[in-house]
């Protein structure tokens, strides 16, 4: 009787962690890019995220950037280059989780941008965790720009993904911004 009873739990034990490392397994498998055909990626530390081969990939950190990534240039009067750009802000010792960092977004986007529309604003889930989609048009110069947003809180960062597009070019360049978009994999 005894033996039977240490035999079934030795199965269950190893049962659990069989399940368990399924779920390892199954989660860093969501944490992996699936590589887009025709792509380039940048690939660093801590994020990866894909790109069209036509596009431009600029890390100088233009404007607090970690990168920013351009459509090319279509004509000789094609003076904006729609882009996809990622902010990374330290936290620390700020206490923002995502709720609190998408009030902050909100006000500082109205004061800063001078918004003229907020288009969506809504809580969705991908392989990175839960992130913030707002989609906000605003006048930047003489520029009429819609921008697409993705904001993540992790481990006292934010991570801000953005794609910036001419309003009257953002259906036309919307699939392929939100195709960068949902390419990117933090680490």
């Amino acid at each position: 009787m005894k033996t039977n009873l240490i035999v079934i739990l030795l199965l269950a034990f190893a049962s659990c962690a069989q399940t368990s490392e399924k779920k390892e397994a199954a989660a860093e498998k969501m944490k992996e890019p699936e590589k887009i055909e025709g792509w380039k990626m940048l690939d660093e530390a801590t994020y990866s995220i894909q790109y069209p081969s036509d596009w431009e990939a600029n890390k100088t950190g233009q404007m607090g950037t970690t990168f920013g990534l351009f459509s090319p240039i279509e004509s000789e009067s094609d003076d904006f280059r729609e882009n996809v750009n990622l902010l990374v802000q330290d936290l620390s010792g700020r206490d923002f989780d995502l709720d609190s960092y998408v009030d902050f977004s909100e006000k500082q986007i109205k004061e800063m941008l001078g918004v003229l529309s907020l288009t969506e604003n809504k809580r969705l889930k991908n392989s990175n965790g839960d992130y913030q989609k707002f989609v906000y048009k605003a006048d930047q110069m003489k520029y009429h720009l819609v921008f697409e947003q993705y904001c993540w809180v992790i481990n006292d960062r934010a991570y801000v993904l953005t794609f910036t597009s001419e309003e009257d070019q953002y259906k036309r360049y919307q699939k392929v911004g939100e195709k960068i978009l949902n390419s990117f994999v933090l680490k």
